[in-house]
């Protein structure tokens, strides 16, 4: 059983940077098939944008896609894992701070993410979030 975050998280995460269209954010996660990005402003990460804040604080705001930018609907500041914390540490953490995805972090640059279902696959293997979080994609 995997005790620290390195040992389950999705190494080399998708970034997109503050200043980025929310368009070129959506192209990302078409093409890698994610539903998030960690966000940057410069090396450093100021935030983490999904899909859905692409739509409901973008799309569903008004805001033209082209030319409203990732820095204005992101979540910003998010807390951050380092590589080598416990599992147990990261469940405490979404639970506590009501979130399904955290970046992790070596040196203030991202090295990875960690989701929801990350963890469920490795601490409640029968669960049907980990069945959902191990199916391949089903475009």
């Amino acid at each position: 059983m995997a005790e620290r975050i390195e040992e389950v998280m999705t190494r080399e995460p998708r970034t997109v940077t503050t200043s980025e269209p929310l368009t070129d954010a959506a192209r990302a996660m078409r093409d890698a098939d994610i539903g998030d990005l960690i966000v940057l402003d410069g090396q450093t990460v100021a935030g983490i944008v999904t899909d859905r804040d692409i739509v409901v604080r973008g799309i569903a705001e008004g805001r033209d896609p082209r030319s409203t930018r990732v820095g204005e609907v992101c979540t910003s500041d998010p807390t951050t894992l380092e590589p080598g914390q416990g599992i147990d540490e990261a469940i405490e953490t979404m639970r506590r701070l009501d979130v399904r995805r955290l970046p992790v972090v070596e040196g203030g640059r991202p090295v990875g993410i960690v989701s929801l279902g990350d963890l469920a696959v490795e601490r409640d293997s029968d669960s049907a979030l980990a069945d959902i979080s191990a199916a391949s994609p089903n475009n």
